[in-house]
């Protein structure tokens, strides 16, 4: 009895310890992953089926399954070749890292109520005329982002939106 509870003490303090390190990373900003990239980052989905895990590893339970290629995610943890996810609702999860592509999409204010439109412009300024409208939680390109806007395309319409009404990008992140 007295072994399996230091087990389980020793179990219990090695996985504080990871999770310190983890929380400590994520305080200070970024780190460089086992990938050699930075963690936290922005990534899209590679196919429209992709199996969000409880843990690194297809021993884990399928937790729920995304249907949509170029859905933008967060990596939040690097576990050898698993991917620790974040979607635009806060939820997390597993993901094997091949079913992930570098391509940088974003959802357009997910956060605001459905139904909203918001202006893409031609150039980066307030003042700049409008492109086209698009709706709340529509998926797009980014094709470069600079000073807090970023230049996206979604189906044949291009423009240009401030990048604070965009989940995928980080604020004042530099994308060319």
């Amino acid at each position: 009895m007295m072994s399996k509870r230091i087990v389980i003490a020793g179990w219990m303090l090695v996985m504080g310890l990871v999770a310190g390190t983890g929380l400590s990373a994520q305080a200070q900003g970024t780190s460089i992953g086992p990938s050699g990239l930075k963690v936290p980052r922005f990534v899209s989905l590679k196919s429209d089926r992709v199996n969000v895990r409880g843990g690194p590893s297809t021993d884990h339970k399928v937790k729920w399954v995304f249907r949509r290629a170029g859905l933008p995610v967060e990596i939040v943890h690097e576990f050898e070749n698993w991917r620790q996810i974040r979607d635009s609702e806060g939820e997390e999860g597993w993901v094997y890292h091949s079913l992930l592509s570098g391509r940088r999409t974003a959802l357009i204010s997910p956060w605001q109520t459905a139904g909203t439109l918001v202006s893409l412009r031609k150039d980066p300024t307030e003042e700049a005329g409008v492109t086209a409208k698009a709706q709340i939680g529509v998926q797009v390109d980014i094709k470069e982002c600079e000073q807090g806007w970023c230049e996206v395309s979604v189906r044949n319409y291009n423009g240009w939106l401030k990048s604070n009404l965009l989940w995928g990008v980080y604020p004042n992140e530099e994308i060319n």
